[in-house]
């Protein structure tokens, strides 16, 4: 075989559908976001907008993340010399978990490197421990979700994106003695619409199912503490496994599950993804643990506070440009572009003109049709840089011709 070639051909393939990835080579600065220096292909320097990120509230430049990270590099050094296992659990590592434990109101938590790492290794080994254990997974699911229960060798169950009458269906044609699981989000990022939380816990009581629930878009952002969706909702008690990161509003790395005592036990004794990898660099859990208390007191209420009005105020204005906005009330701003090669031309185009960046969100990480870009306001995305993106959205949707519709709810 022409291995070359044949890379070559899979590349092609991309490039011909308009959806090959590239990526934007951007340099954070510190007290400065979201602005960012764009390194141009020329090598050119030029300032811009991040209007993409994670870093949902800018916990990545808060001064108490920074101070505990540097801290612990000086009393520590870099990394965590091991696994969790052998050498590598410190008391930063013993810190974070207790304060993602009582953030959630849990008996435990347990860090992993990553959110995705977390969703994958859970599931993949739930059915170690509950043996026959069928776990039912909404459509939607991140695909860290779907790879875990794929892997994971039990029965599933694939239940249409937030439809509870056909999860019930599903549920009620099982054996009722079988173990089950219900996986499903709080958020969806793609659309930003919310799970069925408490319809989804009524089905699990019935049923018998433990629930599995993905925060990763809701931790820091939703609830008085900022626990997600189900803090927000008074439904936390009723969630079994939360699941959460530490690199969207927390603005750090890293994932988590947060669950009773004996659970987090079992996945920790269990689950090669956990037992196998090295654990993260203690400055980085000192930063987290630094970024939850900000996030569960005044301030983190205020940030919270003040991205939800800025992602309000875009939405509206961008509805008045007559845009067709996906608006399901969450935090999250998507415009429905619907045609890869269109995406990433006004992905290019506002980047290039206004000096805006917000990333074209293509297959497979959507299904074909639904190509958008995605903004995330933050706290600090002020009426000036609101300004600036109604305006360039304005000109370049009418320079492209692409159709005005009636905002999607």
């Amino acid at each position: 075989m022409d291995y070359d070639q044949a890379l070559e051909a899979a590349l092609n393939r991309l490039h011909e559908e308009g959806r090959y990835r590239t990526f934007i080579d951007i340099e954070r600065r510190k007290g400065q976001f979201p602005t960012a220096l764009w390194r141009r292909p020329d090598g050119r320097e030029a300032e811009i907008t991040v209007w993409c990120g994670n870093d949902y509230l800018g916990m990545g430049q808060h001064p108490a993340v920074l101070a505990a990270m540097q801290a612990a590099i000086e009393a520590t050094g870099a990394g965590s010399g091991g696994t969790r296992n052998i050498s590598g659990t410190t008391v930063y590592h013993k810190a974070l978990e207790a304060e993602l434990a009582d953030l959630h109101h849990k008996e435990a938590a347990l860090v992993f490197t990553s959110a995705y790492v977390a969703n994958d290794a859970t599931l993949s080994t739930l059915p170690k421990l509950f043996p026959g254990l069928i776990i039912y997974s909404d459509a939607l699911n991140h695909a860290s979700m779907i790879e875990g229960v794929r892997r994971n060798g039990g029965a599933k169950r694939i239940f249409r994106h937030n439809d509870v009458a056909h999860l019930r269906e599903l549920l009620a044609a099982d054996d009722p003695a079988a173990s089950k699981l219900i996986a499903f989000e709080s958020i969806y990022s793609m659309d930003g619409d919310f799970g069925p939380i408490a319809e989804i816990c009524d089905l699990a009581q019935e049923f018998g199912a433990l629930t599995y629930i993905d925060e990763v878009h809701a931790v820091g952002m939703y609830g008085p503490r900022g626990a997600g969706v189900a803090e927000r909702d008074g439904l936390m008690g009723r969630i079994d496994i939360i699941n959460a990161t530490l690199a969207k509003a927390v603005g750090v790395a890293g994932g988590y599950i947060a669950a009773s005592a004996r659970m987090v036990d079992a996945i920790r004794s269990y689950a090669p993804g956990f037992i196998f990898t090295s654990s993260m660099p203690p400055a980085v859990a000192a930063g987290a643990t630094a970024s939850i208390r900000v996030l569960k007191g005044a301030e983190g209420q205020a940030l919270r506070d003040a991205q939800q009005l800025h992602a309000r105020i875009l939405k509206m204005r961008l509805k008045g440009l007559g845009l067709p906005i996906i608006d399901h009330g969450s935090h999250i701003v998507p415009v429905h572009v619907g045609d890869p090669v269109h995406c990433k031309m006004l992905s290019d185009m506002l980047l290039e003109q206004f000096g805006i960046y917000v990333q074209p969100i293509n297959f497979p990480t959507v299904p074909r049709g639904t190509e958008r870009l995605r903004f995330t306001p933050s706290p600090v995305h002020d009426s000036r840089r609101i300004d600036a993106v109604v305006t360039a959205m304005d000109a370049l949707w009418r320079h492209c011709a692409l159709n005005r519709a009636e905002a999607s709810a």
